[in-house]
């Protein structure tokens, strides 16, 4: 082991001391000894080395096993759109793809130049007055807001239950390892119960974080919650989909100190579940606490227009017992994309999207509610392109018929089913699904 370490034997075995092991296999003690076992086989077992083209064949030969849909009606966080041919042939450029984390990054005013376009796309999307250049996903925004709100009396964190249980579950870890408490703020008829709300709101509550629509597809009543949230001192994050903001109003119009959530939707394929784009915007008063990269716009000795890092309350640029987040880089990539598809589609073009998700999600639903054991869960709830039905006894036989037809059906989600529809979904699919499931509920 000591070949591949640059670190001597006494360096090791300080370190050993340090943490109380006396050898290294000490320090793999927590995972079960089977697993150890197996993993020990595992490497013992491994085959000798192939050659290029034997390692291509069977790459092949596993690709063939993927299952590649004709349709998609599931959503939870990852969503099936059009990306225009233009988003990947400007992020497929040479310069993009190797540019990562530049280390002495005025240096690539290029890069920088396109996170400050994406920033700003951002900004307009979310109604907020800065943002930044982006996380490792929605999970992480919600879990780097949740810390970013925390005062020193105030470091309570309460959660939607409406909130993707990823983006619960990444904000759980985080608060463990600030030694700090959440708690998860019941659902009523679908929507945030207001009254639990108003009982769970007190005066160590640091922020609340809810998402709309969230992750049963219902639309919250943003303003009101707000409201509630303000009076009580704390800070309100709210997650949306991007889609979703170019017909609904913005965060920052209804009334959110912070903007979040995965910016997948934005031109960036479903790519078996990453990388994806967590993006974050804030008012003006919080952006000095906005983790990661911060691009600013500036003029250069010359009075020529140039862009720099700034505001970065990160902890490889400031002490670290005061720093903010240990995010020390970006999506750089998927930002640019997320900034091309932006671009590309416009105003129009995103709003044009967003009326088509709606107005398909609302053809389905309807359609779907026609056959028994279908029946909206929360039918007057208001949602975008998700929605969340009862479900059939035979739940697993009519995902399976789908999946037979070449369709992915919605996701088994608390007793029933969370379906999806998209701008991708055509008339034609959509009633393709209502008569598959017609002929296995008949």
């Amino acid at each position: 082991m000591g070949n591949f370490l640059p670190s001597t034997d006494a360096q090791r075995r300080e370190m050993m001391d340090a943490v109380g092991v006396s050898t290294i296999e000490e320090l793999y003690t927590d995972i079960p000894a089977d697993l150890r076992q197996l993993a020990a086989e595992a490497v013992a077992s491994l085959p000798e080395g192939v050659s290029e083209f034997e390692a291509l064949e069977q790459m092949k030969q596993l690709a063939k096993k993927n299952r590649v849909f004709d349709a998609i009606f599931r959503g939870a966080g990852a969503y099936w759109h059009y990306v225009p041919a233009v988003v990947s042939r400007v992020a497929a450029k040479e310069a993009f793809v190797t540019a990562y984390t530049p280390y002495q990054p005025e240096i690539s005013q290029g890069i920088l130049q396109t996170i400050f376009e994406y920033q700003t796309m951002l900004c307009e999307l979310t109604g907020m007055d800065a943002g930044n250049a982006s996380v490792y996903d929605g999970a992480t925004a919600a879990a780097e807001a949740a810390a970013m709100c925390r005062e020193r009396n105030r470091s309570l964190t309460l959660l939607a239950a409406g909130l993707n249980p990823e983006s619960v579950e990444t904000v759980k870890t985080y608060s463990f390892g600030a030694d700090v408490e959440y708690a998860i703020v019941p659902n009523k008829a679908g929507r945030l119960d207001l009254d639990a709300l108003k009982a769970a709101l007190n005066a160590g509550v640091a922020s609340l974080i809810l998402q709309s629509p969230n992750y049963f597809g219902v639309i919250e009543d943003v303003p009101a919650i707000a409201e509630l949230v303000h009076a009580a001192g704390a800070k309100l994050v709210v997650s949306m989909n991007p889609t979703a903001m170019a017909l609904l109003a913005s965060p920052g119009e209804m009334g959110a100190d912070v903007a979040i959530g995965d910016g997948q939707p934005l031109g960036i394929p479903l790519s078996f579940g990453g990388p994806y784009l967590g993006f974050m915007a804030c008012k003006k008063d919080m952006v000095r606490k906005l983790p990661g990269r911060i691009v600013g716009q500036t003029t250069d000795a010359a009075g020529r227009r140039c862009f720099v890092l700034t505001l970065q309350a990160r902890e490889q640029h400031i002490r670290r017992e005061k720093a903010s987040s240990n995010i020390c880089s970006n999506q750089a990539l998927c930002a640019l994309t997320a900034a091309a598809y932006c671009a590309a589609m416009g105003p129009a073009g995103m709003t044009e999207v967003a009326r088509a998700c709606y107005d398909n999600a609302h053809y389905l639903a309807s359609e779907l509610g026609k056959i028994k054991g279908f029946a909206l869960v929360n039918p007057e709830a208001p949602f975008f392109h998700e929605f969340l039905t009862q479900a059939p006894a035979n739940t697993d036989q009519v995902l399976k018929a789908l999946e037979d037809a070449g369709i992915l059906g919605g996701l088994p989600v608390n007793g029933g089913i969370l379906w999806c529809a998209t701008e991708r979904n055509t008339k034609a699919q959509m009633d393709k699904l209502i008569e598959t499931v017609k002929a296995v509920i008949a």
